[in-house]
C-alpha cells in the first residue's frame, strides 16, 4: 500500500480532508494504483518546533 507523509502546520479537519482527497486523486492518477490502496499520514508541527536558516519559523 502506497503511503504519503505530509509534514506541515496544524490545520483544521476540513483542510486535511481536502488535502487527503487531492493527494489521493493525484497519486492514483500518476501511478494507476486504486485510491483505496493509498494511505496518508498528517504529521502536524508547531511553528516553534521548526527552524529554517537557523531561525525558528515562529520568529520569522
Amino acid at each position: 500500500m502506497p503511503t504519503i507523509f505530509f509534514h506541515g502546520p496544524k490545520m483544521e479537519k476540513e483542510k486535511k480532508a481536502k488535502l487527503a482527497q487531492e493527494f489521493t486523486k493525484s497519486a492514483s492518477a500518476a501511478t494507476g494504483i486504486p485510491e483505496q490502496a493509498i494511505t496518508i499520514y498528517f504529521q502536524e508541527t508547531d511553528r516553534e518546533d521548526v527552524a529554517s536558516g537557523g531561525v525558528l519559523v515562529a520568529d520569522k
